[in-house]
């Protein structure tokens, strides 16, 4: 049963637990819709209790002091981060891996399929001891059927390294399937862990972590991880292999077998340093890796402005310098890479010669057998693939260890704003900023003219909560209301939003369903009706990923029907006009405003057009709203309003 695991087993999939409510409040959760909030208190064996917020929709009464059934999941939120006992903090604690290294990360991946690892070490322990079989079996056939000249004992013998080879056969297959089952676990769980966690750190990720980092995890370091693990089963097999071998070769000659016992070690001995060098070149290697990933996104995202400045060429002799850097350090890993190769394979093959050598004299002095000197030399041979498996593994791991840091690392983001419990105003209420002095009035279009646009930006990250701040929803703080009702009320709009490929009603539709005349409303009142028009199917028609098919101001102007189309009590648009021609601004200026009458809207623009349309211009310089009042009344009383609006 799951309910009887405790917190450190929750995989992916979480864990049902009964929580007891401690609050509840019933609040709208979508146009005529009632859910409840309930703030419950969860109490696990041998773990401090938390808290945590949920949503139960329907009409049914949730009264304080009952108990719900809940599946808790590793990215659940909690108020409580990060948890102070110290017994946790290196376990896998709501999508977080704290305090956690690489190799740690490796080895929960390997406990989290303990059953199939286990499997996987016996099959491949028994296939690395399968393949001394053919060796003993053909020393056998020699002594005891060709040199007796005993064809019983030959036909045996033979039959015996005939089921010898089956047995091998069907060990290396399930072997073989065994370890792709794991491998692929493991590589699945930590893509799963990554999305699950990007989703959770939503805006913060991109603010903490390139785009190209996050792409290189999610297609090589993952596939590096699931690599890793082989060493959990052919590399186990072949250190037991190595030791078994060791001790058969014992009866036959000790001397013999203390050249293994002590070459092995050798051999591991002198490739060891370059595995360590090989990590340190695959670190630099995936820091540049990352890096030229993230710039070949922004050039392809941003390739029609750079057509039409003229700086294409300008950023792609830089990609080009930047490449030549990443290809040397390519070769580096690749030098590294070859030596290991090289002298993986070349190393037991003059361990092999020594050993030969050495059985060689001792069948000439008498002091083996030949059936004795063919096992020796298939024991050695054999022994070269469990030395190949050790070498590869090492290598496997290295790179394992090297991706499972970049793991770690998007993993132990923390997301930022922490989660409120204090529910939001119930009816429409006035946003104030303290660090700017803006306030914000309910029902009115204000505009924004910054003096820099990176205080505008920060204001606007401020009020929709995507950092920490002292600003207020009414008279509550917004940082103690639960970021789902903040988001659910609250939309900031700006010009980094995606389009998802699709058709064009899809590309614009929002949490919920929209009819197709509604959709028609509210491009008309961007002025979109010329993109539907263009498309050869209409609405229906395909959009690109990101909106490549489209130009710069019909993306702008379908991320603006989306936003119009959310119907947020609190939007913040941020430039929404700023690549469409001034007739196209002028229209969507006027429609704008007459969308949004009655609800709160706040534009972030110097464009003269929008200003002119807006119930109430601020003006933000120097960090503080220094203005306030029309847009006509701030042309003649202020200087400075009227120096940015016309630029001089």
């Amino acid at each position: 049963m799951r309910e009887r695991r405790v917190w450190r087993d929750l995989d992916a999939s979480g864990v049902r637990v009964l929580g007891e409510v401690v609050s509840a409040e019933r609040v709208w959760c979508g146009d005529d819709e009632r859910c409840t909030r309930v703030r419950m208190l969860i109490t696990l064996p041998g773990r401090p209790p938390f808290t945590t917020n949920h949503l139960v929709t329907g009409e049914r009464i949730v009264e304080t002091g009952t108990t719900i059934a809940i599946d808790v999941h590793p990215t659940a939120t909690s108020s409580a981060w990060p948890p102070t006992d110290k017994s946790i903090r290196h376990h896998h604690y709501r999508g977080t891996m704290i305090a956690w290294g690489p190799g740690r990360y490796l080895w929960w991946l390997t406990m989290r399929q303990r059953w199939r690892v286990l499997r996987g070490a016996l099959l491949g322990t028994s296939w690395m001891l399968a393949l001394a079989l053919p060796p003993y079996l053909l020393s056998h056939a020699i002594d005891d059927g060709l040199r007796a000249r005993n064809t019983h004992a030959l036909t045996w013998w033979a039959l015996s390294l005939f089921g010898s080879g089956l047995l091998i056969a069907c060990l290396g297959t399930y072997r073989h399937r065994t370890m792709t089952f794991v491998r692929m676990d493991a590589a699945l769980r930590t893509a799963d862990l990554v999305t699950r966690h990007a989703v959770r750190l939503g805006a913060v990720l991109p603010r903490r972590m390139t785009g190209g980092e996050v792409v290189t995890i999610g297609a090589a370091d993952v596939i590096n991880i699931g690599k890793a693990l082989t060493m959990t089963g052919p590399g186990v097999g072949a250190i037991i292999a190595f030791c078994v071998i060791a001790a058969v070769l014992f009866p036959i000659s000790p001397l013999l077998a203390a050249v293994i016992l002590i070459g092995v070690p050798v051999l591991a001995l002198i490739i060891g340093p370059l595995i360590r060098r090989l990590q340190r070149a695959e670190t630099v290697y995936r820091d540049h890796q990352g890096a030229l990933t993230a710039r070949a996104a922004d050039l392809v995202s941003g390739l029609r402005v750079l057509c039409g400045i003229g700086g294409k060429d300008f950023f792609a002799t830089r990609y080009h310098r930047a490449s030549r850097d990443l290809r040397a350090e390519g070769y580096r890993v690749g030098a590294v890479s070859s030596w290991i190769d090289a002298l993986a394979a070349g190393l037991p093959a003059l361990f092999l010669a020594t050993v030969t050598w050495l059985a060689a004299r001792m069948a000439v002095s008498g002091a083996i057998t030949t059936g004795e000197l063919v096992a020796v030399y298939g024991y050695v041979a054999v022994l070269t693939v469990p030395v190949d498996f050790i070498v590869a593994s090492a290598s496997d791991v290295g790179r394992g260890l090297v991706a499972a840091r970049r793991v770690i690392a998007l993993l132990n983001l923390r997301p930022q704003p922490g989660d409120g419990d204090h529910p939001g105003p119930e009816k429409p209420a006035c946003l104030h900023d303290t660090e700017t002095g803006l306030t914000v009035h309910t029902g009115q279009m204000l505009a924004l003219a910054p003096a820099d646009p990176a205080d505008a930006l920060a204001l606007v990250d401020r009020l929709g909560r995507y950092t920490d701040s002292a600003a207020t929803w009414g008279t509550i703080p917004l940082t103690s209301v639960p970021l789902a009702d903040i988001r659910a009320r609250v939309l900031v709009a700006d010009n980094d939003s995606h389009l998802f490929a699709g058709p064009l009603r899809a590309t614009v539709a929002t949490h919920r369903d929209h009819l197709d005349h509604e959709i028609t409303t509210a491009l008309h009142t961007v002025a979109a009706g010329d993109i539907v028009d263009a498309l050869p199917d209409g609405l229906g028609s395909t959009v690109d990923a990101g909106g490549r098919n489209l130009s710069g101001g019909q993306r702008q102007r379908l991320r603006l029907a989306r936003a119009l189309l959310a119907d947020p009590e609190v939007l913040l648009l941020v430039e929404p006009t700023s690549a469409v021609d001034a007739h196209t601004e002028s229209i969507i200026a006027h429609r704008l405003h007459t969308a949004r009458t009655g609800r709160t809207t706040v534009v972030v623009t110097t464009s003269p057009l929008l200003l002119d349309q807006a119930d109430t211009v601020a003006y933000l310089a120097d960090g503080r709203i220094q203005a306030a009042g029309t847009h006509a009344d701030l042309l003649d009383t202020c200087p400075g309003y009227h120096r940015l609006v016309f630029r001089g």
